[in-house]
């Protein structure tokens, strides 16, 4: 009988203290502004088992839109949500107490891309006397997009037109419906509207804006406070991503050297490699590294 208690305990033992030492699945809600390639880490973390390293699991929506990812955070439907950082300001201005906080950088310039009617020789006085759909006003697509038109002598609501009623998610069916010369639109939707043939792609706002504090993660103090490993665990798993793209980019430029977009950043028509590549090189500006564990 003892020799027989040993062998049980011979067995469980081992079992019991690996159990002890495996860290627990959190869920983490996360509400994204929109679904873009200009996120790629965030999906490389997905895919690569990296938040899944971390004890995460990911349950991911698309938002629709700075404004819907807050009010998801607000509301608590998601944990954690991924926009412009603009929309925690607007409500730390509201004088709320739980207000969220940013505790994470994705994207420090403006991956959208100028989207016209006509493929002919880009320069932004193209706007000139034009209505362009810029998404809602005050975000950070809408604000970045101004500030490149006035940096290029064209000062909107006088030189051009911007229009800020068409929701974030509905630009480029507004646009394809026949709204407005020119639209702002994210990957892959520009490279979408192109292959369609309703559209083509001319500029890189990013290129023009320069960096800025575009995509960050944040959540509530609450949830923060009570829930530090987790937020820890997830900017883990993004700044892990982060360096894999990276290295991945360091290696495929040494396989392949590509010369780089020149003039305005202007990507040309037919749209899927020549965007990507124009994107490539925007993101490859950006970094994304502004998440550190």
């Amino acid at each position: 009988m003892k020799r027989f208690l040993c062998g049980v305990l011979a067995v469980l033992l081992p079992a019991a203290l690996c159990a002890c030492g495996k860290q627990e699945t959190a869920t983490v809600r996360l509400s994204e502004v929109t679904h873009s390639v200009f996120y790629a880490p965030q999906y490389v973390a997905l895919e690569q088992g990296f938040f899944a390293d971390e004890g995460l699991k990911i349950e991911l929506s698309n938002g629709g839109g700075a404004d819907k990812v807050m009010t998801a955070v607000l509301t608590g439907q998601a944990d954690i949500g991924l926009a412009g950082p603009e929309a925690c300001i607007y409500v730390y201005n509201q004088g709320k107490d739980d207000h969220p906080v940013v505790f994470g950088q994705l994207t420090k310039r403006d991956g959208s891309f100028l989207v016209g009617r006509e493929d002919v020789p880009f320069s932004w006085e193209l706007l000139r006397g034009r209505t362009v759909i810029g998404g809602r006003a005050g975000g950070v697509p809408e604000m970045t997009l101004e500030y490149v038109m006035r940096q290029n002598g064209i000062v909107p609501g006088t030189d051009a037109a911007v229009d800020t009623t068409v929701q974030f998610n509905m630009m480029a069916g507004a646009f394809t419906g026949g709204n407005g010369d020119f639209v702002t639109l994210f990957e892959p939707t520009a490279t979408e509207v192109a292959q369609a043939g309703k559209g083509y792609i001319l500029a890189s706002v990013g290129q023009e804006s320069g960096e800025i504090p575009y995509t960050a993660y944040f959540a509530s103090q609450v949830y923060i406070n009570d829930h530090a490993d987790i937020v820890q665990r997830f900017t883990n798993a993004i700044a892990r991503a982060q360096k894999w793209i990276a290295g991945a980019r360091r290696g495929r430029d040494r396989r392949h050297h590509r010369p780089a977009v020149s003039g305005h950043g202007r990507v040309r028509a037919h749209a899927g490699r020549a965007a990507l590549q124009g994107h490539r090189r925007v993101e490859r500006d950006a970094g994304h590294g502004a998440v550190v564990p």
